[in-house]
């Protein structure tokens, strides 16, 4: 993988549930409650992500439902990292060698993917998802609701507050990844864990892989 050309994005800002990690980490943490819960949540969360529904109106249903405990949540942790994508870690850090900016952008919880960030070698401030709270003994309080992430439109809100190095990449699976679209210079689908129609017909492109990501940031 070269790097003697210059990249073609200064910016690769990633989505991480069923992007850099092949797990949807609050449909996981739901099949821990049995089939029952975890069927309800699962059709919860698919309809957000194909846009059926706004974000927003099942984000705070779903916790509630589960109410997940802290160590499940370290569980969870864990989960993501047994689950990273193919090459995603190397790719990382040729993009990052090469100079180019890593940005994690998640709707999920961010006590859950701090180890998955440290392990890809993500910066923790390049890292926005949702805060969650827990009592002295570990159990579910609640969830940070003021987060834009929670909603249908919220990472194209946070990419709209944070400082980037252009051209901006955005790639994700869902459809709150295709909000990005409007602040950045270019959106692609990643298809690597499920493709979803609705998302790849607004995409700029496509891609299944990171190799395949590398070789359209590092030509």
């Amino acid at each position: 993988m070269s790097t003697t050309q210059a990249p073609s994005f200064g910016t690769v800002v990633l989505d991480v549930d069923s992007t850099v990690s092949g797990i949807e980490g609050i449909d996981w943490l739901a099949a821990r409650r049995g089939e029952a819960t975890a069927d309800r949540v699962r059709a919860l969360t698919a309809d957000a992500m194909r846009g059926a529904v706004p974000l927003e109106d099942v984000y705070g249903k779903r916790l509630s439902i589960i109410r997940p405990r802290r160590e499940e949540i370290e569980a969870l942790s864990r989960a993501y990292v047994d689950a990273v994508a193919p090459d995603c870690a190397s790719v990382i850090h040729h993009l990052q060698q090469a100079g180019v900016q890593i940005v994690l952008v998640s709707g999920g919880l961010r006590p859950a993917l701090i180890p998955l960030a440290m392990h890809l070698g993500v910066d923790l401030a390049d890292l926005h998802a949702v805060n969650v709270r827990f009592d002295s003994g570990g159990a579910y309080v609640g969830f940070d609701a003021a987060s834009p992430l929670t909603t249908t439109n919220g990472k194209r809100v946070v990419l709209e507050t944070i400082a980037l190095t252009g051209p901006v990449l955005a790639v994700g699976d869902g459809s709150t990844d295709v909000a990005m679209r409007d602040v950045a210079d270019r959106f692609v689908g990643f298809t690597g864990f499920v493709r979803r129609d609705a998302v790849v017909a607004k995409a700029d492109g496509t891609v299944s892989s990171f190799a395949e990501l590398a070789r359209l940031v590092l030509p």
